[in-house]
């Protein structure tokens, strides 16, 4: 991996590196050994510390090994001499140490002297230029590819990490780690070197899937950024490894498998071996990435010594390393690709075939049916690929389920007697592959499977519960209209009487597909109808499902609070019945309930206890899989524990190309925005592709933006984000609330500002816009999508409902303490956040009614809530309203100015008018202008843009 590469991660690493080289200017030499395998970015990294050296004014020497064995002696040492002879000082302490000028291309020729005194010579001399090219500025001496080492190096090398420690000098060694096998010459010294105090040792590790995703993007340049499927295939062929990721991504995208060059450096790593090394490697390659020890024996054909001869040898060599007590592992899964490839096709046949003998009867399934396949036996890779497939669903595994469940599909047509050999009709095993798919977080590869087999089944039942299928998840991607369309279409299908499973889940599909609109009074009746025909028809899937679509429906219309008990119902009835999504949609809105109400350690328990659920069966990535886990981080933001809820973010990617990748990275913006995180504009440049097609996506995502620009005083780019949002939005939906109380923060600060500056249309303007957002948050709080009185809502909607009265206020000009009270009365059921926001704005109310007491007990208290939570946008507007309110301690005066009259000249600098410093002062314009002429007095200056000049050139506004 070339040093010209940007430098993806490394944080930590750099860290460690920058660390020693701040160590030795400060006058404390030290050693840092950096360590990974073959192309995984050890050059990069330091080529990063070097670049930043050079901006630092430091001396920076680098020199290489070579594979060359011991012929030529100190070549890393000479070559980092030469290169480095532009360097300031360098020439000069060469010519008075011509030991080492004798080591150029251009030196006399001499060489060393012979035996321990020479050494000992160039040692020192050595030593000495370092030390006094330190003198002069802070060096970095950098030696790669120490695994290369010559013997006199390696000796230099602990030379100079046991000596060096006044001297400001920053020595760092690169090596590979997968070179180093038992009797590699470099092992012991790297054993002896980091028992020294200062030498400190850093392992480059492999990307994760988020870094490779990052480091493909620059790669793409301006070129089309890599999809999902791309970043997925090249980060599992490369396992992280940042030059094969390189090399198998531009290979991708010209058409290639493995690279021809690559594939060559990896091969060359198998010519020293032994003919039965070699052999049992190429048996390997058919193994897969782990190898079992006994099969790989008997495939061999070697007997049980010889085997065991040529592993020792295998792994000695690092290509094969031992994993857990029985077999081994390659030591890079390309490395097996290299190989496997370079394989005959009559003997990667022969070795396929041999496996998948030894396995056949075994519990093996999947790895039975790719042996199979590959040895062209077609009816056993079928017969074990619909095996493979129920054994991927009982653990939790839908992908690798929809993979086998694939391959057997493709296969049905080849095979004679395909339905026996699968134990069921070609639809079941569809049918599987569609559950799968919904899963494992992919509704829209489920839809296009149903779609075929609508259009191509007969038989009426088949047919019916494929048609409600399909409504189901047409309903998970808010594809309302079809979804209707074709629940009404499989309801058709069967009479009513006698009731059955397939005529209750279509109506139970139909009941929720209705409520996602909430505006069809049918809905109870036809969620009643489908639970009588469920128990009528022992049908407990559908029940939970009409249950779910019952309590929902009724949670607004009941003030009573009785539906979480409904929800813990359907969630046992669908998970007993193996339905998890109906499953977990219950438990979904049964931790969504808890938490509405304000229970918020019911909700935790609830939704940790789903998670469990969701992880031991791999859905993750399920719709509902999906929803918990946003409710879960959503639950900890809410209650204050941002630790626990940062770390549940961790695992929301940031370049995301799938919707519901998309839907959990949205959540991160809670946390990010309101802790002023850098990472904030690139996360939205990823969702912004998303949410243009996705309205939930653009409500999470945009309603963040939205907050993260108000925070940066720029509510025109805050309102540019909401309005969409809003208009997107049923008038009654009670999610609006949010949003319009936001929509106020920034109408009321534009309301503000243009009456400070005098600007009465303006100010009218976003007063007017303010009454319309304020009547949209009543409606919404009063009355369901479907107009009826809407008898309950969550305290959160209240809490926003104050917020909004509060912020429309403000936008009249009027900062009503009283208002900011009740919201924060409404929060405190135990949104943190929300409470110490409340807190900063009821402060300035109180300041603005000269009641500076209280304003500053809310102050305080707000400011210990927000430095708890890590919240530095709140923190900077609380210290500015400190400032500006005189609510902390006074600021010292300078240049004869008084903390008052600093903080006037600040705004003087920013170009504002006396009636907008008033504003911002809580005091009278009157009193503005009598300390603007005192400040212009003390400056000894006549206007004010003399004073604001002056101020910047003295530093006066720091």
């Amino acid at each position: 991996m070339g040093s010209e590469r940007a430098l993806v991660g490394r944080t930590e690493e750099l860290g460690t590196l920058t660390g020693a080289l701040d160590r030795a200017a400060a006058g404390s030499a030290g050693v840092v050994l950096v360590s990974g395998d073959a192309g995984v970015g050890k050059t990069t990294l330091v080529a990063a510390l070097t670049r930043a050296a050079r901006e630092r004014g430091c001396g920076v020497l680098v020199g290489q090994c070579a594979e060359l064995g011991e012929s030529m002696p100190y070549l890393p040492l000479a070559d980092a001499l030469w290169a480095g002879s532009g360097e300031p000082g360098l020439g000069t302490a060469l010519e008075s140490r011509p030991v080492l000028r004798r080591l150029l291309p251009d030196g006399d020729g001499g060489g060393i002297p012979a035996g321990d005194l020479g050494q000992q010579q160039l040692f020192g001399a050595v030593l000495g230029l370092l030390g006094e090219l330190g003198r002069e500025r802070p060096v970095v001496l950098v030696l790669e590819d120490l695994h290369w080492a010559d013997r006199s190096t390696r000796h230099l090398l602990i030379f100079l990490s046991r000596v060096l420690q006044r001297e400001r000098v920053c020595l760092i060694g690169t090596y590979r780690s997968d070179d180093l096998h038992r009797r590699h010459p470099l092992r012991s010294v790297v054993a002896e070197l980091l028992r020294l105090p200062d030498v400190r040792a850093v392992e480059v590790a492999p990307f994760g899937v988020n870094e490779t995703a990052e480091y493909l993007t620059t790669l793409a340049g301006d070129g089309a950024p890599p999809t999902a499927d791309e970043i997925g295939q090249v980060h599992r062929r490369s396992e992280g490894n940042p030059f094969y990721a390189g090399e198998l991504y531009t290979a991708a995208r010209s058409g290639e498998d493995l690279p021809a060059g690559l594939a060559d450096l990896l091969l060359a790593r198998l010519e020293d071996l032994s003919e039965n090394a070699s052999r049992v490697v190429r048996a390997a390659s058919v193994a897969g990435r782990r190898v079992d020890d006994e099969l790989v024996r008997q495939v061999s054909g070697l007997d049980e010594a010889a085997v065991g001869e040529a592993l020792r040898e295998i792994v000695s060599h690092q290509l094969l390393v031992p994993d857990r007590a029985q077999g081994y592992t390659f030591r890079h899964a390309l490395l097996r690709e290299a190989v496997y490839a370079d394989l005959l096709p009559g003997e990667r046949t022969r070795l396929h075939a041999a496996f998948a003998a030894l396995l056949a009867g075994t519990g093996a399934a999947a790895e039975l049916a790719h042996h199979s396949l590959a040895a062209h036996d077609l009816p056993a890779a079928f017969a074990a690929s619909v095996r493979a497939g129920r054994e991927a669903e009982r653990m939790g595994a839908p992908d690798e389920a929809h993979e086998h469940y694939d391959r057997a599909l493709s296969l049905w047509d080849a095979v004679p007697d395909p339905e026996r050999a699968a134990g069921t009709e070609r639809v079941q095993i569809e049918l599987a592959a569609v559950r799968a798919s919904g899963r494992s977080g992919e509704p829209r590869r489920a839809i296009s499977r149903l779609r075929r087999l609508r259009a191509s089944e007969t038989d009426v039942r088949m047919g019916m519960l494929i048609r409600e299928h399909l409504a189901y998840y047409l309903g998970d991607i808010d594809q309302y209209e079809e979804s209707l369309a074709v629940s009404r279409e499989a309801i058709a299908m069967i009479p009513a009487d006698p009731p059955t499973p397939e005529r209750a889940a279509a109506l139970a599909t139909y009941a929720r597909t209705l409520l996602g609109q909430e505006r069809d009074p049918a809905i109870p009746a036809i969620a009643e109808e489908a639970v009588a025909a469920a128990r009528a028809s022992g049908a407990p899937d559908a029940e939970a499902s009409g249950l779910v679509t019952l309590g929902i429906y009724r949670e607004s219309r009941d003030a009573g609070g009785s539906v979480g008990a409904l929800f813990a119902r359907a969630r046992r009835l669908a998970i007993d019945s193996g339905n998890y999504q109906v499953g977990l949609r219950a438990a979904f809105h049964h931790a969504r309930s808890m938490f509405d109400r304000g229970d918020l350690a019911g909700a935790k328990d609830a939704a940790d206890d789903a998670l469990r659920f969701v992880v031991a069966h791999g859905l993750e990535w399920s719709a509902y899989g999906t929803t918990l886990r946003c409710l879960q981080f959503l639950i900890h933001y809410t209650a204050g524990e941002w630790e626990r809820a940062d770390r549940l973010a961790a695992d929301f990617p940031i370049q995301v190309v799938r919707p519901v990748e998309a839907q959990v990275s949205s959540y991160a913006l809670f946390i990010e925005v309101a802790q002023g995180r850098e990472i904030v504009p690139e996360r939205l440049r990823w969702l912004e592709p998303q949410w243009r097609d996705d309205p939930y996506i653009a409500f999470v995502a945009r309603s963040q933006a939205a907050e993260y620009f108000l925070w940066l005083d720029d509510p025109g780019a805050a309102l540019s984000h909401l309005t969409p949002v809003l208009a997107a939005q049923d008038p009654n939906d009670a999610a609006a609330i949010r949003g319009a109380a936001t929509a106020l923060w920034a109408q009321a600060d534009i309301a503000a500002r243009a009456r400070a500056s005098g600007d009465t249309e303006t100010a009218e303007s976003a007063e007017k816009a303010a009454d319309t957002l304020l009547a949209r948050a009543r409606d919404a709080a009063s009355t369901t999508p479907d107009g009826h009185h809407r008898a309950w809502l969550g305290l959160e909607g209240h809490a926003w409902l104050a917020r909004a009265e509060a912020e429309r206020a403000r936008a009249h000009g009027v900062n009503d303490p009283a208002l900011w009270r009740a919201t924060l009365r409404a929060f405190s059921y135990g949104y943190t956040y929300e409470v110490a926001r409340s807190r900063w704005r009821l402060a300035e109310s109180l300041a603005e009614r000269g009641d500076r007491e209280e304003a500053v007990v809310q102050w305080r208290t707000a400011k210990e809530e927000a430095t708890t939570l890590g919240a530095a946008p709140l923190l900077k507007a609380l210290d500015d309203l400190g400032l500006r309110a005189r609510l902390g301690t006074a600021r010292p005066a300078s240049n004869g100015l008084t903390g008052r009259e600093r903080e006037v000249l600040k705004l003087v600098a920013e170009g504002r008018n006396n009636r907008e410093i008033a504003a911002a002062l809580f005091i009278s314009p009157k009193t503005a202008s009598v300390h603007v002429s005192n400040i212009l007095a003390k400056l000894e200056v006549t206007s004010r843009t003399q004073a604001a000049a002056k101020a910047h050139s003295e530093g006066l506004l720091t």
